[in-house]
């Protein structure tokens, strides 16, 4: 029987407040950026086949720690709530990806486009694409169980989410890339996915497999130790992108609400749809909220990192992912709220 994933019943302090960390990096950035250039510039250089060294170390100290959370074994639990799972799948993989390049396409190429920097529309609708075409992996549990969502349906869910996305992210960003006439080099793209999904999902199984020989203990104890790690790793990716990007947002401060108005839309839009739609199948309210709450987040380290690899850290691309990181805590958390208020409203339609 696979087993359960970790409890997280509440918030930690660095995730509550994951938005103020972001925005204080933010400024620490730009002040870096604008005052000591010299070691950032240093740091930019550092790169292999257009991956940048230090920052692809720092995304596997931030997304290991998530994928030894995963437990694989849980996809023999699809077919209870084979429903629920038909839900997320297709929100996940035929409507969130589509519909964020479509609020991409409209926002930043017709509404907001007088007041973007010039040339920088396709780089801003890339990062949004690559921000939704990857389903949330760690932060699911969190959300799950301040829903008293069904443990073994959200690992279940997890772990199917990952698996697909370890083939068709590559395929799906480039086709959605291709459809806003962004070109992407396949090789990069290629070797965005083999060193940030397939390796750390690789080693993290391994590790996974070795702790849980030891005991369910050993894993939870890693996991307390290595989490604190994963969010330090985020935050200094964070300020080495904004010491990049910070002339750019001095100059168009407004660049970063701009941007945050698609990814708002796509979560209440994706997460309401899910909602609805488990509704509409039968399942109850402790599977609707997993799969709603999967549907509305996005596995930003991942889009982070893979905008930095394919556009570089100066791109409108990174930005649009980062403002997905600084905006998504607040807004799922407004998102559980719903969900929690109106679990009797849902409940009428089984009774």
């Amino acid at each position: 029987m696979p087993s359960q994933p970790p409890a997280a019943g509440t918030l930690s302090v660095f995730e509550r407040y994951l938005s103020v960390w972001v925005l204080l990096c933010i400024v620490a950035g730009i002040a870096l950026g604008r005052f000591l250039p010299a070691p950032f510039q240093v740091v930019g250089r550092m790169e292999l086949a257009n991956v940048n060294l230090p920052v692809g170390l720092l995304i596997w100290v931030m997304i290991i720690p998530m994928l030894l959370r995963v437990d694989f074994g849980a996809l023999g639990q699809v077919r209870r709530h084979w429903r629920g799972i038909g839900v997320t799948l297709f929100v996940n993989w035929a409507v969130k990806p589509f519909s964020m390049a479509l609020l991409g396409w409209f926002f930043v190429r017709h509404v907001f486009e007088p007041w973007l920097p010039a040339g920088q529309a396709d780089s801003y609708i890339a990062g949004l694409i690559l921000l939704a075409a990857a389903p949330c992996t760690a932060m699911v549990f969190v959300w799950s169980r301040l829903t008293n969502g069904q443990p073994l349906f959200t690992l279940s869910q997890v772990a199917l989410n990952d698996t697909i996305m370890v083939f068709a992210f590559a395929p799906l960003v480039a086709l959605l890339l291709g459809f806003s006439s962004i070109t992407v080099p396949w090789a990069t793209l290629l070797t965005s996915v083999l060193l940030y999904i397939v390796a750390p999902v690789l080693i993290a199984q391994v590790w996974r497999r070795q702790l849980l020989l030891r005991g369910p203990t050993s894993l939870d104890a890693v996991l307390a130790r290595l989490g604190p790690w994963s969010i330090a790793a985020l935050l200094a990716t964070l300020v080495l992108l904004f010491a990049f990007q910070g002339e750019a947002i001095l100059q168009q401060p407004l660049v970063i609400a701009m941007l945050a108005v698609p990814i708002a839309i796509q979560v209440v839009l994706n997460a309401g749809l899910a909602y609805g739609l488990n509704r509409c199948v039968g399942e109850p309210h402790n599977i609707a909220c997993p799969s709603a709450l999967i549907g509305a987040s996005n596995f930003f380290e991942l889009a982070v990192a893979a905008a930095i690899s394919l556009f570089g850290f100066e791109s409108g691309a990174a930005l649009a992912t980062v403002v997905g990181v600084l905006i998504e805590v607040p807004l799922m958390l407004v998102v559980v709220k719903l969900v929690n208020a109106s679990k009797p409203w849902y409940e009428r339609a089984h009774s």
